[in-house]
């Protein structure tokens, strides 16, 4: 005679026990897992799925390990999600602005370079004295004259061309140092 089944209730009750024991003390360490090592899937959608996944083959008697198998499940999982994600855009190529749009004769070399010689000449900029700075970041960057300048700080134009003036040519000898300037 075999032993009687366990009621419904029994088995979720076992299920529970078993997932608040048994699964439940790793999930730190999963969700630290999924965070590093698959940073475009979320987290909870992930661990949502594996506990299914845990609990069916769970049902079947078929784990063994079962930190192992959490992390197998979740790693499996988590590849199931990345794979159904959308890899391209819903907006056509000629509604993007053109900031996202590369120019033919641009390849990846001229536009590293582009963003170095950027790089240096903000260092440069930083390298100047802070009033001298800051007049020369708003001719330079904002675009401003040398009235508006002067007005924004409350100081004379020609304080403001002097400034100007000083901060090119520190610029100047900052970029020639490292080869930058001719």
């Amino acid at each position: 005679m075999s032993p009687p089944s366990p009621t419904s209730n029994e088995a979720a009750a076992d299920q529970a026990r078993w997932l608040a024991q048994e699964v439940m003390p790793h999930e730190p360490a999963i969700r630290g897992y999924v965070q590093s090592r698959y940073p475009a899937v979320d987290p909870d959608d992930v661990l949502q799925e594996s506990y299914l996944k845990l609990l069916k083959y769970k049902a079947r008697d078929q784990v063994v390990s079962t930190k192992a198998f959490f992390f197998t499940v979740v790693r499996n999982t988590a590849l199931v999600l990345l794979r159904r994600r959308k890899f391209y855009s819903d907006t056509p190529v000629n509604a993007l602005p053109d900031s996202c749009i590369m120019e033919e004769k641009s390849d990846a070399s001229e536009i590293a370079n582009c963003h170095q010689r950027i790089d240096l000449a903000v260092l440069a900029i930083e390298s100047l004295p802070p009033r001298c700075r800051e007049v020369f970041r708003l001719f330079a960057l904002e675009r401003l004259s040398a009235p508006e300048i002067a007005t924004r700080l409350g100081i004379t134009e020609s304080t403001v061309y002097v400034h100007i003036a000083t901060g090119a040519k520190k610029c100047r000898e900052f970029l020639r140092q490292r080869g930058e300037y001719p």
